[in-house]
């Protein structure tokens, strides 16, 4: 698997455990982000990449520092 790829699937994972541990749906962390469900969706299972300003709405809505995401990956 290409490193892009790898990033992005363990970025996802991340954001999904945040989410859980948080115990949101996809459909509320969207809304507290000010992000599309299908968004959440596509970025957890690592076929997208948030841009910055989107990993801090993410972040912020889940109440953690982008760091937490990040670190490992």
């Amino acid at each position: 698997m290409p490193a892009k790829q790898h990033h992005r699937r363990m970025l996802g994972e991340a954001i999904r455990a945040k989410r859980r541990k948080a115990r949101f749906s996809q459909e509320k962390l969207a809304e507290k982000a000010n992000l599309s469900t299908v968004f959440i969706s596509r970025v957890e299972r690592g076929k997208e990449s948030p841009s910055l300003e989107s990993l801090v709405k993410i972040a912020r809505a889940l109440g953690v520092r982008v760091r937490s995401l990040v670190v490992g990956i």
